[in-house]
């Protein structure tokens, strides 16, 4: 029975692909020549093709009120990567069995293709009932004693219970509400069930779209979002990928059963390749479509060129950010095997509890105060602008508070004075600023950063890669290594000239071959080439969100002292030891402070002065952010001026004579704003 592709592709499961489908009719008639994306295609009447794929490709959308289309609304179409952050809006239409939320809802391994449903009537078990309303996730379908059913996990009481529902289960089964955001692309790929529109509720616009948007401006409604497909196909005498629109007026007919599948090409995904055994590895495969780029390896890539496929394996790679307060960032996958140095750059700490996360045993930590706090509890310290300390360690302190005395946990430091060192004490939850001052003047190999020093970590290029032809690090002004993640990579190298070899990755690579069979010329792989990716800020995101899923950054400490505990006291002599340290490393590093940094600091606190002497015709918060971004804009100008003037990165240190005179300056210019500030208060 004949239907329109659209309708063939919506009621179509993507486990049943590949299918033979029969042109029957539509636009294309016998003979007619069509350019699709690129390529040539010939859809004659009676034409076979296979269908190997199809995935969303772009978006009709139409402004929705109470959950309608708009009679005002006009139809525009909105493409995948289209900006914004959108909620889903629960389906209000049941579904009546599982095989049909099976057929028609993504089902996968990631947690996108985990949906969430309930029942609107208990659901009886042999061991377990799921009661109505309760909420059920989807995790997988799977074949269970010769029955297809879903694999799903209900929550109860903090517990997670298991348990499997046949395809043949019937009832009424709603969505559940869905408190995630999602880009565009995300929605499509996952949240867009068949023969079903979707409604989204736009939540947030990250503001890259230009005046052509073809959304109202300011909009912030919801959207009703309709797929149109992208169908990929293999023709018989054709070795290249043919892709057509799943909107176009053509008749087919499923002629699956009835036809030899065989006998066309059969187009594998580096996934597919990734999923074979490791002993089926090296093999020898032709590019059927190819992914763009010019840089290699990707121009080595085109349609049609054969390629060496020696091993799948998982390597390491360290995701990078550069340093740029711009929305222009660029974003990069470093190889362990990067050849180049870096020096290290200085480090911004928001609260003490971030410099009790990045602290040490192997170096003192020394910072700076960009940011004033003043403590409320007197045996507390309280921080002023252009302070120096060394991180000690965390401990536990009783305060006074709220005339009952409380423990609560703080950061020992010591504050670094002209000629001495006072131990004081920092609340964790101090909501600050730090800058680190840096004192290692050592260049690093990548691998030496992830094992001597905990991430995130700042660096700089100091010595290129001479092996990469164009390294796009050492262009960067800085950056931050953000984490090490691992990640699946194919060796490949070109059949015809095996001088090189290429790791490629499987997940971020568009790329479809069929396997030839040809004898490997050589089992050894070549010499492996260095690549550093530059990932896309979805790729980026991507990568963050799912290649550390179960670590979860601490939570910070709380803002109001707790009751201490019955049994628990602080032994006074371990905290005494714990202050105790080898006064040599501090005089060295009082003298090692930056000349430059130091008169930057003296400006700066001088301008702070000034500020607070006008705090009464101010705004204070202005102040606040005035004080902390001009102190590390003037550390970072003295560190950009050490990395122009000395090319061997050493650095000038001011001795303790230079910071006596910065205080004395400093206390003068404060007595002076005080008289100024007497004398208009007087003529007032």
């Amino acid at each position: 029975m004949a239907s329109t592709l659209e309708k063939f592709i919506h009621s179509l499961d993507l486990r049943a692909l590949p299918r033979v489908l029969q042109i029957q009719s539509g636009i294309y008639g016998q003979g007619s020549v069509y350019e699709m994306f690129g390529n040539e295609c010939s859809l004659s009447t009676e034409e076979v093709i296979k269908v190997i794929g199809f995935k969303i490709n772009k978006l009709i959308a139409s402004i929705c009120e109470n959950n309608e289309v708009s009679q005002f609304s006009a139809k525009v179409e909105l493409p995948l990567n289209f900006p914004g952050l959108y909620k889903v809006v629960a389906d209000k239409t049941p579904y009546i069995s599982i095989e049909e939320i099976a057929r028609k809802v993504f089902i996968g391994p990631t947690r996108f293709g985990h949906p969430c449903f309930y029942s609107t009537k208990d659901i009886k078990l042999s061991n377990f009932t799921v009661k109505h309303n309760e909420q059920i996730t989807f995790n997988s379908v799977e074949e269970v004693h010769g029955t297809m059913a879903v694999n799903c996990v209900v929550v109860r009481n903090n517990q997670s219970h298991s348990f499997t529902l046949p395809l043949s289960q019937e009832g009424e089964f709603y969505e559940c509400e869905d408190d995630q955001i999602y880009t565009l692309k995300e929605i499509a790929e996952w949240k867009i069930p068949k023969c079903r529109h979707r409604i989204v509720k736009l939540s947030n616009t990250l503001h890259m779209w230009d005046s052509s948007s073809p959304l109202p401006e300011n909009f912030d409604g919801c959207l009703i979002l309709m797929p149109v497909y992208e169908v990929q196909a293999v023709m018989k005498f054709r070795k290249d990928i043919v892709h057509i629109l799943s909107d176009l007026d053509v008749e087919v007919k499923d002629v699956t059963d009835c036809y030899d599948i065989s006998s066309f090409l059969q187009p594998l995904s580096l996934e597919d390749i990734f999923e074979r055994t490791s002993k089926e590895f090296p093999m020898v495969a032709e590019i059927m479509e190819g992914p763009s780029g010019s840089q290699k390896p990707y121009k080595l890539l085109s349609t049609g060129k054969e390629i060496v496929i020696h091993k799948k394996y998982q390597a390491s790679r360290v995701l990078a950010s550069e340093m740029r307060s711009d929305s222009s960032k660029k974003r990069y996958l470093i190889p362990m095997s990067y050849k180049g140095k870096f020096k290290r750059r200085p480090r911004e700490f928001p609260t003490a509890y971030d410099l009790e996360i990045a602290r040490s045993e192997k170096e003192h930590l020394h910072v700076v105060a960009t940011k004033a706090f003043t403590s409320p509890h007197k045996e507390l310290f309280s921080v002023s602008v252009g302070d120096q300390f060394l991180v000690q360690q965390r401990q536990t302190s009783e305060v006074l508070y709220e005339g009952r005395k409380r423990l609560i946990d703080v950061l020992a430091c010591e504050h670094i004075l002209s000629d001495s060192y006072i131990k004081v004490l920092l609340p964790m939850y101090m909501e600050g600023g730090f800058v680190e001052v840096i004192h290692d003047k050592k260049q690093y190999h990548l691998s030496e950063i992830c094992k001597e020093f905990r991430l995130p970590f700042n660096v700089k290029v100091s010595v290129r890669d001479l092996s990469i032809e164009k390294d796009v690090l050492a262009a960067a002004p800085g950056l931050q290594f953000e984490e090490e993640i691992t990640d699946s990579y194919l060796l490949i190298s070109s059949a015809s000239s095996p001088v090189e070899s290429w790791e490629i990755p499987v997940y971020r690579l568009n790329m479809l071959v069929h396997l030839l069979s040809k004898d490997v010329q050589t089992a050894v792989p070549p010499v492996t080439r260095t690549i550093v990716e530059e990932v896309s800020e979805e790729e980026y995101y991507m990568l963050r969100r799912y290649e550390n899923l179960t670590l979860h950054p601490p939570p910070r400490p709380p803002k109001k002292p707790t009751a201490p505990p019955p049994t628990f006291a602080v032994p006074k002599e371990g905290v005494s030891d714990m202050l105790q340290a080898p006064k040599n490393f501090y005089i060295d590093t009082t003298k090692k402070l930056c000349s430059d940094q130091a008169a930057d600091v003296l400006e700066l606190q001088v301008s702070c002065q000034n500020d607070l002497v006008h705090r009464e015709n101010n705004d204070m918060t202005e102040k606040a952010t005035l004080m902390e971004t001009t102190v590390a804009e003037g550390l970072a100008r003295n560190y950009e001026a050490e990395e122009k003037e000395e090319e061997e990165h050493d650095y000038s240190y001011i001795d303790e004579n230079i910071i006596e005179n910065i205080r004395k300056e400093f206390h003068d210019a404060s007595i002076r704003n005080e008289h100024a500030l007497s004398k208009g208060r007087r003529d007032i």
